[in-house]
């Protein structure tokens, strides 16, 4: 019974401090995985970095002392971010995969990233597969799998769709991104208050080119993710490709994609889909 009221506990402790977290935050940032998170956070962080006066450079592993997980982990979470304590100089960007709970997120703003679902799919696949290793299927099973496959990210998109009705929010697609990173981030700048600096912008552009940063994550890895970073598939800057997706999947399994986001999306799901590109 002492080992149940304890576990029990922790969990109530854990949600009491995310929740305060939520309520000092100046807005989140949430993506289904696989969706550019690595990317956005990177150049985010280089042009925080650069208007806050960090003194070192940034790299995949400081930048989440810049813009945190929602999390308690020490490195990458919350207690290790380093504008926790001091008076506020960049907002507080926290970054999740969580799936929306109101009682959670509270009303903060949210950045809201979303990709081509079959891009999607075909990068989680490989997480799954090559960097995890903790599916072994095809990727016509991987599709169909309840808990990593589309069922799962269907259900994702369902409920946040949904959650950002409440609250304000920006919609930043991965081919947008792709297509203008500089217009892209200059507008959810604008959407967080902050300051343009030009030359600012320009360098964490410049230093988010995908070439940069593959190369960047062969030799430091990220953190807390043991993988083979010389098998490219294992990446997570794995290839950058809006569209790649042609190159993986055959007509039938695209149009299995496609028809369980025509079928199982929501009304609202679609038309946040439908930044992409895809409409169904």
């Amino acid at each position: 019974m002492a080992s149940i009221l304890r576990r029990v506990w922790r969990r109530v402790e854990k949600r009491v401090r995310l929740t305060t977290y939520a309520a000092k935050s100046d807005c989140f940032l949430i993506s289904y995985p696989k969706s550019g998170r690595t990317w956005f956070r990177y150049v985010l962080s280089h042009y925080l970095g650069a208007i806050s006066g960090v003194p070192e450079g940034i790299d995949l592993h400081n930048m989440f002392s810049i813009v945190p997980n929602f999390d308690l982990d020490p490195v990458r979470g919350m207690p290790g971010y380093r504008f926790r304590e001091t008076k506020k100089t960049i907002p507080t960007i926290l970054v999740s995969h969580l799936d929306y709970r109101a009682s959670l997120f509270l009303r903060r703003p949210v950045i809201m990233m979303v990709r081509d679902p079959r891009d999607v799919i075909v990068s989680a696949y490989f997480h799954a597969t090559r960097h995890k290793h903790r599916f072994a299927g095809s990727i016509t099973e991987f599709i169909k799998d309840h808990d990593q496959g589309m069922p799962a990210m269907i259900d994702y998109l369902n409920r946040w769709a949904a959650g950002l009705s409440s609250r304000p929010h920006f919609v930043l697609s991965y081919e947008g991104l792709s297509a203008d990173t500089e217009a892209r981030t200059e507008e959810v700048l604008g959407f967080l208050g902050c300051p343009i600096d030009r030359t600012a912008l320009r360098s964490a552009v410049a230093a988010g080119r995908f070439e940069a940063m593959q190369d960047r994550e062969r030799v430091e890895g990220i953190p807390a993710h043991d993988y083979d970073r010389s098998d490219v598939e294992s990446l997570r800057m794995r290839r950058g490709k809006a569209g790649g997706f042609r190159d993986y999947l055959d007509e039938a399994q695209v149009a299995e994609v496609e028809r369980l986001c025509a079928v199982d999306l929501t009304a609202a799901a679609k038309r946040l889909v439908g930044h992409t590109g895809l409409n169904v």
